[in-house]
């Protein structure tokens, strides 16, 4: 019997489309990645669960939609971040099936409450942190729950190094290695070696000069584990996927502008119009029959747990109801039929169904705009947030009280967009297709009503 295929899964966090220097004429330095799109598969029209880090990465481990497990929000310190503990993630049936899964980097889906550790939650290692950002020098990494203090070196080198140091040590097993990146999401720090390339051009402000350079050192040690993939003799037998969370992060003004080119995509992260959502998928597998070039089938973050699964000869669970489909044949280039409907919805605290919600059907896209009060953190949950970063380790327990006081305006009118004319969603025509703007609403609405209904029936236990 064949070998099962190892599995490397690397996610950068709020990569945009436009940050990848194949796709934006050389404004930034990727030439890992870049090779990497030129020797894979690259999927065009891919998308993200959410426009937000725990949400969509909570689709990505568990195959279903974000508010089907719980984690409906950044806020680790209201537990909002969780996935619940009756989910089963991929790296427990991989693990089920003998697979040895690592984790490298962020997590995200439970920084507080031990039974929520990626030791947990079916990482045989871990060797990260828990919450939603860290510092790139002053950090903290958690190995299995031994909490280490910074020794002076760059984060991103660190989380490289240990998923160098993973894949030699489990180099003669299958191993499932999800290393999980968290640049280039703030604090914008990298070497200066890194960023001058781009403050010297003085086509950047300084703070996308910054993310720029954390992209250049994170493409360096992607292409360093692709290289050691290839030195151990193990490329031809492992599927490396590549991606992103969600969109870009612009805010600031200024040199603190984060705001770049997103290949014409409107919005970034945050919003779910295509430049919070929608980001390439990039897939190498020599050995299981993925052919360079690129495909444009509508594929969504969900996906890839039960693809995975049958890239390793695994089926999915009878009891696990799945919204992701397996699209193993799509990337061997065999005709595979895709769901030509996908959703999304993201606001903070307790959803809001008219708020920041939008579905595909086919090239068609119906969106329901943030409403701006839906969208606001209170300033003690911010100052919690911040200062769970700064002070790692300081809290154990989530803060259960009840949202803050809002009162939400009335929501805007939907748009509707047909992406195949118009990508960057630039021209609404809700008012020139009344009934399909009528009939998206209600599936949006059946949806919302769904995966909500799942969402309030999890418990603590």
């Amino acid at each position: 019997m064949p070998r099962q295929p190892n599995v490397v899964l690397i996610l950068a966090d709020d990569m945009g489309y436009g940050d990848f220097a194949c796709f934006n004429g050389g404004l930034s330095e990727t030439p890992a990645l870049d090779e990497l799109v030129a020797d894979g598969l690259c999927l065009s029209q891919h998308y993200s669960a959410s426009p937000v880090c725990a949400p969509a990465r909570a689709s990505l481990l568990t195959g279903r939609y974000p508010h089907r497990t719980g984690a409906i929000d950044t806020l680790e310190h209201r537990g909002l971040d969780r996935i619940a503990l009756r989910e089963r993630t991929i790296a427990d049936l991989l693990g089920a099936a003998g697979y040895v899964s690592g984790l490298v980097g962020k997590w995200h889906n439970g920084a507080l409450d031990a039974r929520y550790h990626p030791n947990r939650r079916g990482f045989d290692e871990f060797a990260g942190f828990s919450g939603g950002w860290s510092s790139y020098w002053g950090w903290r990494l958690d190995r299995n729950g031994t909490v280490s203090p910074s020794d002076g070196r760059y984060l991103t080198d660190v989380l490289t190094d240990e998923a160098l140091a993973f894949v030699r040590r489990h180099r003669d097993e299958p191993f499932f290695l999800h290393l999980s990146y968290n640049a280039p999401h703030y604090p914008f720090e990298a070497p200066e070696e890194d960023v001058e390339p781009f403050r010297s051009t003085g086509r950047h402000t300084e703070a996308v000069a910054a993310i720029y350079g954390m992209i250049r050192r994170m493409d360096a040690g992607i292409g360093a584990v692709l290289h050691e993939l290839d030195s151990l003799g193990l490329a031809e037998d492992t599927l490396v996927l590549f991606t992103s969370d969600n969109g870009p992060q612009f805010s600031g003004s200024g040199q603190y502008d984060t705001t770049r080119f997103n290949c014409g995509l409107r919005g970034s992260k945050g919003l779910v119009y295509d430049g919070g959502v929608r980001l390439p998928m990039v897939v190498r597998w020599p050995g299981g029959g993925v052919e360079p070039g690129d495909r444009h089938e509508l594929v969504h973050l969900t996906d890839w747990f039960p693809t995975l699964l049958a890239a390793a000869g695994l089926e999915v669970p009878r009891d696990l109801a799945l919204d992701g489909v397996d699209i193993l044949p799509l990337l061997q280039g065999q005709p595979c039929e895709v769901p030509p409907t996908r959703f999304w919805q993201w606001n903070r605290y307790t959803p809001a169904p008219q708020a920041n919600a939008a579905m595909r059907d086919g090239t068609w896209k119906l969106v329901r705009p943030a409403i701006a009060e839906a969208m606001e953190v209170a300033p003690l949950d911010l100052a919690l947030d911040i200062d769970l970063k700064v002070n790692p380790g300081g809290r154990t327990e989530i803060l259960v009280a009840p949202d803050p006081p809002r009162v939400l305006s009335d929501p805007p009118p939907a748009q509707l967009f047909d992406l195949s004319t118009d990508p960057g969603e630039a021209h609404d025509l809700a008012a020139l297709e009344p009934a399909r703007v009528t009939r998206m609403e209600a599936a949006l609405a059946s949806w919302f009503e769904d995966v909500e209904a799942d969402r309030l029936s999890i418990t603590s236990t």
